[in-house]
């Protein structure tokens, strides 16, 4: 028996050597270091950001945009969703403004059509602002598909377009940095990342020989041709995790590039705990395919990574503590660039097995949800439930 409880109870070091030495060594993600820019005119691009109840945030995102500095044509089309709040007024009106103090940017304003069957929203307000662009600007190269909360640095489409020009990427997308304003945000939301990396390294997602594809929703520009070619926004109409499904849609067309972003940064903030914990609900059982068998594993994986480590190093068995310790160190360790890229004290480090109790809960919770008939809420939409029922 005391043999068994130290093969299981060094589970967890093997899990922490296997994810540092070989998982892509994703906890080792800093920003994104600018890539040199030519002086010669940049591609047309044009952008589509989908807006559904976004005042306050989306004037803020317009200005941004149309102030960019490209040495290039560019277009911005913004597919107001069923707003009702005043989003397309406030969009409108920072677009004014910008083109009064000089900008030469242009700005198309889209009513969305009412929801159709089978499309989550967000993709089908896509699906109609890509429909608008290709009349509004047929000659352009790139797609910049970003949201109505995502606020630009002034060089970033330029440093985007760059990317993807000199490395010959088919979609070049950025991690926004997200809001760590209040304690449950600096508690919290650097996790987020660290986990979105460890599912989805991005040094594999930019190896052209991996065939992992993923991309962050918040920032993703694509090759209108590669676009194309993979199907159209169409192809992925019904998921509800549409970025990494767009990504790894695109990498079967060609090579991707995905990385951590210095100056793209998102304006929605989720200031308490249960705000987290719907961002987690919301999407965490459709990233597990709707399976409770994945759920179950889930479940377990979580529990032998992150909270068995601390509950071993405290167990009244001598001999087995020093393999939590291990675990429990390796895991901190991991953890400490992420909270590097955020300011945050090393001192959170230590306690990243609590965050991991509550993202495992919250995603029981989504499981929870979607059987109720209300995964995938967004907006005021439960997608999941709409799209199952639009497919069948």
């Amino acid at each position: 028996m005391s043999e068994i409880l130290i093969i299981l109870s060094g589970v967890p070091a093997g899990i922490w050597l296997y994810l540092l030495m070989f998982r892509g060594r994703f906890w080792l993600e800093r920003p994104a270091v600018p890539v040199a820019i030519g002086d010669g005119r940049q591609p047309e691009v044009v952008a589509v950001i989908p807006a559904r109840n976004e005042a306050g945030v989306v004037g803020e995102v317009v200005r941004a945009l149309m102030a960019q500095e490209y040495n290039g044509s560019f277009t911005l089309v913004l597919v107001d969703d069923n707003s009702e709040d005043g989003t397309a007024d406030e969009a409108r009106a920072a677009a004014d403004a910008a083109r009064t103090e000089g900008s030469p940017h242009r700005f198309l304003l889209v009513a969305g059509r009412k929801l159709a069957p089978g499309w989550t929203g967000k993709l089908w307000a896509v699906n109609q602002g890509l429909g608008e662009a290709q009349r509004a600007a047929p000659g352009a190269r790139y797609v910049l598909l970003t949201d109505a909360d995502i606020r630009h640095g002034s060089g970033s489409l330029r440093q985007l377009v760059a990317r993807a020009e000199t490395g010959g990427f088919n979609l070049v997308s950025m991690m926004a940095q997200l809001k760590t304003a209040t304690f449950a945000e600096k508690a919290l939301i650097p996790a987020y990342i660290f986990f979105f990396q460890k599912l989805y390294p991005f040094a594999w997602v930019r190896d052209p020989k991996h065939n992992l594809g993923a991309a962050a929703g918040g920032c993703m520009l694509v090759r209108l041709k590669a676009l194309k070619a993979a199907g159209g926004i169409a192809a992925i109409r019904g998921a509800l995790i549409d970025d990494c499904a767009l990504g790894r849609a695109i990498k079967r067309t060609g090579p991707t590039w995905l990385g951590l972003a210095g100056d793209v940064e998102s304006l929605r903030g989720y200031p308490r705990w249960s705000d987290i914990w719907n961002l987690i609900a919301r999407s965490a059982f459709t990233q597990l395919k709707h399976s409770s068998l994945l759920l179950l594993g889930s479940v377990l994986g979580m529990a032998f990574t992150y909270l068995l480590p601390p509950l071993i190093t405290i167990s009244a068995d001598p001999g087995i503590r020093p393999l939590g310790i291990m675990a429990w160190a390796m895991m901190a360790f991991a953890y400490l660039p992420m909270l590097a890229n955020y300011r945050r004290s090393p001192l959170w480090a230590p306690f990243l097995p609590l965050v991991a109790l509550f993202y495992t809960a919250a995603t029981i919770a989504s499981a929870i949800r979607y059987w109720r008939g209300a995964g995938g809420q967004w907006k005021g939409r439960a997608q999941a439930e709409h799209v199952r029922r639009g497919a069948s």
